[in-house]
């Protein structure tokens, strides 16, 4: 992932809230693959950019609900991941029934938290520890970084991507392993070691 554009699109929305200040209406956000990605990444060209028109549409859809809140909508093989605050229970049923109804999405994991929005200071936290995480996992030799999604919430990191039973635990006990990491979550297609050679071959050039 380009850590740069990470980070400046962090610095954005920082200032965004900034300016808002007081009672702020709903932020919605997204994590959206650059194009360096389609070369390593082991979903197909399409895909990739299948989940990056998701994100902006299921993004859409929740501004259109008009709540007050901080939702993070992240999109790999038309699964969505939901983080982030909002207001009320009903809230959080209206988000999920909301993102369901996005054209192409599979399934929705639903990890919003009923509570006030999170600080600046959280916020510019987790952007920093999903630094931390990415450049653990890029000195692990046996881990292929650039497979692995890392999101990360109040100190919650949430892996995504599409790797192997071994890679999903290796992946997961690295996370766990950077200081103040609170908890990992688990949000990967596991596929089977003949299923990750068979991407492999079709990615090598010829």
């Amino acid at each position: 992932m380009n850590i740069t554009r990470t980070l400046a699109a962090t610095a954005a929305a920082v200032a965004a809230v900034t300016a808002l200040g007081g009672c702020a209406p709903l932020i919605v956000g997204g994590a959206m693959a650059g194009g360096a990605l389609m070369v390593i990444d082991r979903r197909t060209s399409g895909t990739q950019v299948e989940d990056q028109a998701i994100e902006l549409k299921a993004a859409s859809r929740v501004r259109d609900l008009a709540t007050l809140g901080h939702v993070n909508i992240t999109s790999y093989n038309r699964m969505l991941l939901v983080t982030g605050e909002v207001p009320t229970e009903d809230d959080k049923r209206r988000v999920e029934e909301a993102l369901l109804r996005v054209e192409q999405v599979r399934s929705v994991l639903n990890e919003l938290e009923v509570t006030g929005n999170s600080s600046i200071t959280s916020r510019s936290n987790d952007s920093l520890l999903s630094t931390k995480v990415k450049a653990t996992f890029v000195d692990t030799k046996d881990l292929q970084a650039p497979a692995i999604k890392v999101i990360t919430e109040r100190g919650i990191v949430y892996l995504m991507g599409t790797v192997t039973e071994r890679e999903a635990t290796r992946s997961a006990d690295v996370a766990a392993s950077v200081p103040g990491v609170k908890k990992v979550v688990r949000a990967f297609e596991v596929i089977t070691e003949s299923e990750l050679a068979g991407i492999q071959s079709r990615s090598t050039p010829r």
